[in-house]
């Protein structure tokens, strides 16, 4: 199943499900109980959002191994983690702004996670049973700021630096899915999933050890290689194989 976050008209934001290109309203959370109503309304219609409102989204540096090399950067031995802010999160078709601080803000196209059960501990084994389902994020960086601070949290925080969407997708298998990620017409980065240094269980064990995930939370797995620069006017897409793509303009 498919879940989105919609406004249609000037009603306030609502999660929907959807089938094909028609959307029906859930009495409900996706995250809670839930009731589905008939799907009539039309994708085309409607506004996408961010399909989740994270309490926490926690980010995973250097889980390629290429995208490691490109910066001269050694593979964590365990899964290297930040975080970046709930209000870095906008959804499809919103503009990413680049901050006057930086002149050099990049993309990281990326799988996301989300969680849909409260766990702390968890079992490599039972890690899926967390999981909710999947969509597409993009880790904005300001790589000049990222890289003269010496920790991430400024580099990465900025408001609109976590595009996610188009929806969340329960039925997903990330296994050898592949994911692209275009400046406009051109591709700059191109890997599939299975090229993670660590897995999603292990990701989900590891993390859990050191906090409690909670429903609607966000794990942003890492990038792979060909992370670039974005200039005002670009349009960035992110897409991964069988999940759908999330579109962003670059706007200054």
């Amino acid at each position: 199943m498919r879940f989105v976050r919609y406004t249609l008209g000037q009603a306030a934001p609502t999660f929907g499900w959807l089938i094909e290109d028609r959307i029906g309203p859930l009495d409900g959370s996706p995250f809670d109980s839930y009731r589905r109503q008939e799907a009539t309304i039309p994708l085309s219609s409607v506004r996408l959002l961010a399909p989740v409102l994270p309490g926490k989204i926690i980010c995973i540096g250097r889980n390629y191994v290429e995208h490691a090399r490109e910066h001269n950067a050694e593979v964590p031995e365990t899964p290297l983690l930040f975080l970046k802010p709930p209000s870095s999160v906008i959804g499809p078709g919103d503009k990413i702004i680049l901050p006057p601080q930086s002149q050099q803000v990049e993309h990281e196209g990326e799988l996301a996670v989300v969680i849909g059960r409260r766990g702390r501990w968890i079992p490599m084994e039972q890690a899926l049973d967390y999981v909710l389902g999947y969509t597409i994020g993009n880790d904005v960086t300001a790589r000049d700021l990222q890289r003269r601070d010496g920790q991430w949290t400024r580099g990465k925080g900025f408001d609109t630096f976590c595009p996610l969407g188009p929806w969340i997708d329960t039925d997903f298998d990330p296994a050898d899915a592949l994911l692209t990620c275009r400046v406009n017409a051109e591709i700059r980065q191109m890997a599939t999933i299975r090229d993670m240094v660590f897995t999603i269980p292990q990701l989900i064990t590891f993390i859990s050890s050191v906090m409690t995930l909670e429903p609607g939370d966000v794990i942003l797995t890492g990038t792979p290689a060909g992370v670039g620069p974005m200039a005002a006017g670009d349009t960035v897409t992110v897409e991964i194989e069988g999940l759908g793509e999330l579109k962003n303009p670059v706007s200054a």
